[in-house]
């Protein structure tokens, strides 16, 4: 008890020097420093309003036991002991609940974030798993709220999608989509299958944190710049211009191609926002993968080789490998309805980093 009172009260005096700090006309003319205590401002706030919750809770503890102690009236002695009753019901609970918000917030959680799908092992079948899974993603934006811009796309031979890029601007969107890295895979019977027969396809999924360039200092001089003309399948939207950028960035190998906006300027913004999400993405990794060998994850976002999900049309049922849930309503879940299997990642995340913080 005094241990999480003694964090809170550490928490309080910072949220009281940060609130000083952003009135500061020093720090508001330095704008990285002052966006960055804005949002730290932002972030203390609510465990500043439960370090003080917190106090009155067990303050009106203590002074309802010291009445109980030193007082003879019947009645006033029950209403005591009934107000100690309901405070020490509350306080495990807000404890808990403490407890989860002290759990170190991942500070990519609330950044835009770049998604990329990519067909794996099943050919044309794979393509086609690649549009539905894109589908269900779109779904499942427009029921939060948040806005997307397909960036890059190449398109299967007989239809779908052999990749798709896209950025997606929202609320707290990273901390959701972060489970989603991965490889996805598909057993049913493809539409190009005359047999009937299942097979089994996979796709890959990468979620990556969308870098600022605060976050990620990219240096155009590393940067090769290509144009070329956009493929596409003809008609009046066929590009007759070399709009299409292509960026390699040189130290590292990392090629990054963006056609899909009309213009080569648009094009060249988004090819840069991507290759920059890659990059600041490879250093995170290099972060992760050195923290994982002092503590292996059990939803890791590092690896994305991993098997996660398996989509099992005969039967239904979409399976989590990394937390073993199965939830059986497929056709729901490919409409966007994911919301319970992410939440379920998530609580398994916050019980893994709780259960790190005892240890």
């Amino acid at each position: 008890m005094s241990d999480l009172l003694s964090k809170l009260e550490a928490i309080h005096y910072r949220f009281v020097e940060v609130g000083k700090m952003i009135t500061d006309p020093d720090i508001i003319s330095n704008m990285e420093r002052y966006v960055k205590l804005n949002k730290e401002y932002r972030e203390l706030e609510s465990l500043d309003a439960v370090y003080k919750e917190y106090g009155n809770l067990l303050a009106n503890i203590k002074s309802s036991r010291e009445l109980l102690e030193t007082e003879t009236d019947p009645d006033m002695r029950e209403m005591a002991k009934m107000e100690i009753d309901e405070l020490e019901t509350r306080l495990p609970v807000l404890e808990e609940e403490i407890k989860m918000m002290l759990i170190p917030k991942d500070p990519e959680d609330d950044k835009n974030a770049i998604m990329e799908l990519r067909a794996g092992t099943g050919g044309d079948e794979a393509c086609i798993f690649v549009e539905d899974v894109f589908r269900m993603y779109t779904m499942f934006f427009k029921e939060m709220g948040w806005q997307y811009e397909i960036v890059n796309s190449s398109e299967g031979t007989v239809k779908g999608y052999k990749e798709i890029s896209m950025e997606i601007i929202g609320l707290g969107l990273y901390g959701m989509l972060k489970f989603e890295s991965g490889v996805h895979r598909v057993q049913r019977v493809p539409e190009t299958e005359s047999q009937g027969r299942v097979h089994t396809s996979a796709i890959t999924v990468a979620v990556l944190p969308e870098a600022e360039e605060v976050d990620f200092n990219l240096d155009m001089n590393d940067v090769r710049k290509d144009t070329f003309r956009a493929s596409g399948a003809g008609g009046q939207h066929i590009n007759k211009t070399e709009s299409a950028i292509r960026l390699t960035h040189i130290p590292t190998g990392t090629v990054v191609e963006c056609q899909d906006g009309r213009s080569q300027h648009k094009n060249l913004e988004k090819a840069i926002s991507v290759l920059r999400s890659r990059l600041y993405q490879a250093e995170l990794d290099r972060v992760h993968n050195e923290r994982a060998a002092h503590r292996k994850t059990l939803v890791s976002t590092g690896d994305r080789s991993a098997k996660i999900r398996t989509y099992n049309y005969p039967q239904g049922r979409i399976t989590d490998h990394r937390i073993n849930k199965t939830i059986y309503n497929l056709s729901s879940f490919m409409n966007g309805d994911m919301r319970e299997m992410i939440d379920a990642l998530k609580v398994a995340e916050n019980a893994e980093k709780l259960k790190g913080e005892e240890v």
